[in-house]
């Protein structure tokens, strides 16, 4: 097969795009939408985020040491993307985009009501990377919202509608092509 090289680059595609919430120590709020998040660790469980040090949200994280991951639905992409693309110097997005902030149970930082899952994170270490630093969380709590709960219990996030981000463009998820283990199950 032929293949055309690039410049070394990110393409590790699709990846989520998800709302991050922090707050300064005026209590003020802010939304920045990042693409760079991931797992880190099972147990203990963390995540990353990283952000350009000159970002507004950069330094009410680092001075809080905390953040809220906030999941994206598709009822949630147009407010996702603008909070990617204004400042929380200029503009108050959970005002701008009728977002409800929500006091998390162990961070200040506010959990968005509208969002399917929010994840609690304590700032465990900021790793300098280039262009990005690394904000490495550790999970203190998950927010889920309760209409994605089942009668017996189950929290049924596929059916919340997540989008991922790929090269420049949201997406919606699609139809579910196999589960984990399926290519390995014995038939009966």
């Amino acid at each position: 097969m032929e293949k055309e090289y690039f410049r070394p680059g990110n393409m590790l595609y699709p990846i989520p795009a998800v709302m991050v919430s922090c707050t300064d120590q005026n209590l003020k709020h802010n939304i920045i939408t990042v693409a760079w998040a991931g797992t880190i660790c099972s147990n203990p469980a963390m995540v990353s985020i990283s952000i350009r040090r000159e970002r507004y949200s950069y330094q009410m994280i680092k001075d809080s040491q905390e953040f809220v991951i906030n999941l994206v639905t598709q009822d949630l992409v147009k407010q996702a993307d603008y909070c990617g693309v204004r400042s929380g110097r200029d503009v108050d997005k959970f005002k701008e985009m009728k977002l409800t902030p929500i006091q998390g149970k162990e961070v200040k930082a506010p959990l968005i009501g509208e969002s399917p899952v929010s994840i609690e994170c304590k700032v465990k270490d900021i790793i300098p990377l280039g262009t990005h630093d690394m904000f490495l969380g550790e999970v203190v709590n998950v927010a889920v919202d309760k209409k994605y709960m089942d009668q017996s219990g189950k929290f049924n996030l596929n059916n919340s509608r997540l989008i991922v981000y790929s090269h420049g463009e949201y997406y919606g998820l699609g139809q579910q092509l196999g589960k984990f283990g399926y290519s390995v199950k014995k038939k009966k």
